[in-house]
């Protein structure tokens, strides 16, 4: 049986993407980032966004849906039909994203030292959530020779503010607690 989904379609500060907040749970933390349509294939949300003409990402996080448009596309043309998918997906009794793909994120990381599993921890607790609020995430690359290397994700890969984002407020909190931290960079 099908359930009525709520959802609330928020602005972020990147004019090409829009955070739905969604009344399920997809995700018990994190997120996972699909950037075509190869990517989604086997995630019936992700997979059914990528048929929308002029869509160019999907990120699926704990509560939350990110959507990024191509700047030439009109949110009137995407808006409605977003709406209706992640509602009607969402209502399903079926994950929405592929078991395995969640599995994969959950089992990264289970071999890092001391000073990654400090960066990891800041970036989880702290920053995630706190960018998460603007329909984006970050995702840990590496740590060497004290540069600390991140993926943009949803809202924030595009955004005009993520350089903003990323030197002043996640470099910046990092140097903080992990002396070891010199720098912060957006790998693509």
């Amino acid at each position: 049986m099908k359930k009525e989904i709520e959802l609330t379609a928020m602005p972020t500060p990147n004019p090409n993407s829009i955070k739905f907040m969604v009344e399920a749970t997809f995700l018990e933390s994190g997120s996972i980032n699909f950037v075509s349509k190869e990517d989604a294939k086997t995630s019936i949300l992700p997979k059914a966004l990528f048929e929308i003409e002029g869509l160019v990402g999907v990120m699926v996080g704990t509560n939350f849906v990110s959507i990024t448009k191509t700047t030439e596309a009109g949110w009137e043309n995407i808006l409605e039909e977003a709406t209706n998918l992640i509602k009607e997906k969402a209502s399903l009794d079926e994950p929405i994203v592929d078991q395995s793909l969640i599995k994969k994120a959950q089992d990264q990381g289970q071999e890092d030292n001391e000073i990654v599993r400090k960066i990891k921890t800041i970036l989880d607790d702290e920053i995630r959530p706190a960018i998460a609020m603007d329909g984006g995430d970050c995702e840990f690359i590496s740590f060497e020779d004290g540069i600390v290397q991140l993926q943009l994700q949803g809202a924030c890969s595009s955004c005009p503010s993520a350089t903003m984002t990323l030197k002043m407020g996640i470099e910046s909190r990092l140097k903080e607690d992990i002396p070891e931290v010199k720098e912060v960079v957006q790998v693509v």
